[in-house]
């Protein structure tokens, strides 16, 4: 009976994989197995039910709790993301950036990284990358002789850029899952005024690797261009036309957009929740300007749109000026309001456009369904971890880690594989919701660094996530790519570019500096 108890909680994982294989949705699973589990630890008297009655009320003070105040984030990044993604960004990014390189060997594959960084940096979101580039790069890169393998490891590896360079969605739920738990760590060692860890933490951490990777990508295409000519072609030059100011308008607002979010959250300026606001105003803005709504004078809801998105972007410079949280009356602070009050108008206009050429309902439809899923998962997670703790599960976690030889290198690398297979079969949310929150206090009171932690983490799903047979990444290609391109290639092609990973995820092992350099220098 003893043993019995023990092993109980590891029954409930085993339970909710077994019915997560069996196709059952995510959130619903999660929840059904806590609350079965539950019963059966009331009936045996080892689990107290007044947890589960004060549930609704936790969940709703965690939600509405400052510190979750982050989460508001997911959305608003999302919208930005799926607004780029459904505005035809992506594909002047592409056609620039192949009209740019094209005349290069392995140039169309330097632009399929290059690209898939800049919309990991828009968007955030891995499946979305895949598929707007497998559907725009993969047929134009074949019609130019690409190997099928190179052509479809490059898309499957530079969508899941969208991992690990921020702004990413996948940082900002590991953020706030991360500090929850250092938090917890830090109050059962007696630290009762503990650290804080915050996205924005996890974002100059994460940023470091993800441009090493973007340049091995990079590299990697230099060799093979090199060593496999045949394999990445140029495009003849008489076929090439570069318009540098066609480049200039698909790479410059995209960019600017990057660096006003990403740089508010590094300079301090902004939380991420507030920068996610800004993207998702300056995406609308970019969006309506690109997309005419059918109006009889469409150069007039244009420069309605390019008045708003100047004067976004003069009320954003004014803030290393002006201190507009202050309250004081003034010049300045007048003219902060009119900025604000145009950049509502050109809003306005732009969403009038969007509205008229179909892709503001698309974008909203999107938006309101994946952040839907991302929160009805964090519900049926918590009570999932929380019938877990209840049962014993995060002691006897603790003990297995603590058996485990080689310390704490040797834990880490116990929940870093668990973490890579499950990224097999589970979304980043669901571990992300379930796992962390069970591991990561107990690798904290063991010394490890909150935001190394998080930015190996998040390596690992990108890893997990590219590796075939089962990566998401590669279901994603294989879903939009010509029949002729066999899965056995896009096996192939990806296998480089985890061996890629792996070693990325080495060096920050063995170089923590490369994770912890930049917050410190930025917060300390």
């Amino acid at each position: 009976m003893a043993l019995f108890l023990e092993i109980l909680p590891f029954l409930m994982f085993l339970g909710a994989f077994v019915a997560l294989l069996r196709g059952y949705p995510v959130a619903f699973t999660l929840a059904g197995v806590a609350i079965a589990f539950a019963v059966l630890g009331v009936a045996m008297g080892i689990f107290d039910p007044i947890h589960l009655r004060a549930f609704p009320q936790r969940i709703y003070g965690n939600i509405m709790e400052m510190d979750k105040f982050i989460l508001v984030a997911v959305p608003l990044f999302v919208f930005m993301g799926v607004m780029l993604e459904k505005s035809k960004v992506a594909e002047e990014l592409l056609d620039a950036m192949g009209a740019l390189f094209g005349s290069l060997r392995g140039g169309l594959g330097i632009s399929v990284v290059v690209v898939g960084a800049l919309l990991a940096a828009s968007t955030g979101i891995v499946g979305a990358t895949v598929v707007t580039m497998g559907l725009l790069s993969l047929p134009t890169m074949l019609k130019r002789g690409y190997d099928p393998g190179l052509a479809s490891g490059s898309i499957a590896a530079a969508g899941t850029l969208g991992q690990i360079i921020p702004p990413s969605i996948v940082l900002v739920l590991l953020g706030d899952q991360l500090s929850s738990a250092y938090a917890e760590a830090q109050r059962a060692q007696g630290v009762f005024s503990p650290d804080v860890v915050s996205v924005g933490d996890l974002f100059a951490g994460a940023l470091v690797p993800g441009l090493l990777l973007v340049g091995v990508y990079i590299a990697y295409q230099v060799f093979v261009a090199i060593t496999r000519p045949t394999s990445s072609p140029a495009i003849p030059p008489g076929e090439v036309k570069v318009d540098l100011r066609t480049v200039f308008n698909a790479l410059l607002p995209p960019l600017a957009l990057i660096i006003a979010v990403l740089g508010s959250i590094l300079s301090g300026l902004a939380t991420p929740t507030e920068a996610a606001g800004v993207g998702a105003l300056g995406a609308t803005l970019l969006a309506g300007f690109r997309n005419a709504g059918g109006e009889t004078n469409p150069r007039l809801g244009r420069n309605f749109v390019a008045l708003g998105a100047l004067a976004l972007i003069a009320l954003i410079a004014s803030t290393f000026f002006v201190d507009l949280r202050s309250g004081a009356s003034g010049p300045a602070l007048n003219i902060a309001y009119g900025l604000a009050g145009l950049a509502g108008l050109g809003s306005l206009a732009a969403l009038v456009r969007l509205k008229r050429s179909g892709v503001l309902d698309d974008v909203m439809t999107s938006t309101a369904q994946i952040s839907a899923m991302v929160f009805v998962i964090l519900i049926g997670a918590s009570l999932f971890s929380l019938v877990f703790r209840e049962l014993g599960g995060d002691e006897s976690v603790r003990d297995a880690l603590n058996a485990v030889p080689g310390g704490v290198f040797g834990a880490l690398a116990v929940i870093m594989i668990v973490m890579f297979l499950l990224g097999f079969f589970l979304d980043f949310i669901e571990i992300t919701f379930v796992v962390v929150p069970i591991v990561a206090p107990v690798l904290f009171m063991m010394g490890v660094d909150p935001v190394w932690l998080g930015v190996l983490m998040a390596m690992n799903l990108q890893t997990s996530f590219l590796t075939p047979p089962f990566g998401f990444a590669l279901f994603y290609l294989r879903g939009v790519a010509p029949p002729e391109v066999k899965t056995s290639a896009i096996y192939r092609g990806a296998a480089p570019f985890v061996i890629i990973q792996l070693v990325a995820i080495a060096a920050v092992i063995a170089a923590p500096w490369l994770a912890t350099a930049l917050p410190g220098l930025l917060y300390d």
